[in-house]
């Protein structure tokens, strides 16, 4: 069943728990994140990025999903993943996604209030949760993420960033990278401590691939509902792509992508279960 992400997260925010959130590209990543959903008997996020528009039709990819996610007996939300243009986020609203989230993060404080709460107020308006960032991620290795300075999420700031934007949930900069790390992750789980105390809404964690297992289940713990997931994922699909061609003289499209999505499931069924503390 489609639903609204910010009911989604609500319930992991009472339950103590995370939804994975997986960036998607195609039928096969989409259909891997909802069979998993289904054998743990969790919610899940399906997200597109922004970056992806160019490469994907929006408009039929939400159909896909809104299809898939009728006959599912889980929970599943479709989210926009890190979009700077309200153009793009009018589109996904238009298009049906249940969430969508405005980085912003670039910008002073000030200049990502005025323009978050102006998509806060366009997307409330047809019941479309919202997303923000305030703070942001390096870039680690094999990521396609854009790069930011790294800067962490200051709590005071956190606390009227929230109040004065009306978001539904927030991501918070505590240390973790886009893709993998390039060298020791140094995560402050005590800032995450002070800014789950300082607001009252969802936290949302990006950079999950290489973060350590332990490291996730403390931030859950500590008040993270929503993790996001993009390059441990592709890591996989990639690697198997790989040594199937290496080992087959000419494998089969269908054979190739079939396998592939087995291999994702494996992946993100780690996460799924990591997150919910199973």
């Amino acid at each position: 069943m489609l639903v609204n992400t910010k009911e989604m997260l609500k319930n992991a925010q009472a339950g103590k728990y995370a939804v994975a959130a997986f960036n998607v590209y195609s039928l096969e990543t989409v259909q891997a994140a909802i069979r998993v959903a289904e054998r743990e008997n969790q919610p899940v996020i399906i997200a597109l990025g922004e970056r992806y528009f160019p490469s994907v039709d929006v408009e039929g990819f939400a159909g896909l999903v809104k299809a898939v996610a009728e006959k599912s007996p889980v929970p599943i939300a479709l989210h926009l993943d890190h979009a700077y243009e309200k153009e793009s986020i009018i589109r996904a609203i238009r298009a049906g996604f249940t969430s969508v989230m405005f980085d912003g993060s670039a910008y002073e404080i000030e200049e990502n209030i005025r323009r978050t709460k102006e998509i806060v107020e366009i997307a409330h308006k047809a019941g479309v949760s919202v997303e923000a960032e305030i703070g942001s991620l390096a870039k680690g290795d094999f990521s396609d993420e854009e790069e930011g300075d790294g800067t962490l999420t200051d709590p005071q700031s956190a606390k009227d960033f929230v109040a004065e934007t009306g978001v539904d949930f927030l991501a918070a900069a505590i240390g973790t990278v886009h893709g993998m790390y390039k060298g020791e992750p140094k995560i402050d789980l005590p800032l995450l401590g002070r800014i789950a105390q300082a607001v009252d809404v969802p936290l949302v964690l990006h950079g999950g691939s290489g973060t350590p297992d332990e490291i996730v289940k403390q931030a859950v713990q500590l008040g993270i509902c929503k993790v996001n997931v993009n390059t441990e994922v592709s890591m996989a699909a990639v690697t198997y792509l790989q040594n199937a061609f290496e080992q087959k003289q000419m494998p089969h499209l269908s054979t190739v992508m079939e396998e592939m999505q087995q291999t994702m499931e494996s992946v993100m069924t780690k996460f799924v279960r990591l997150f919910a503390n199973k």
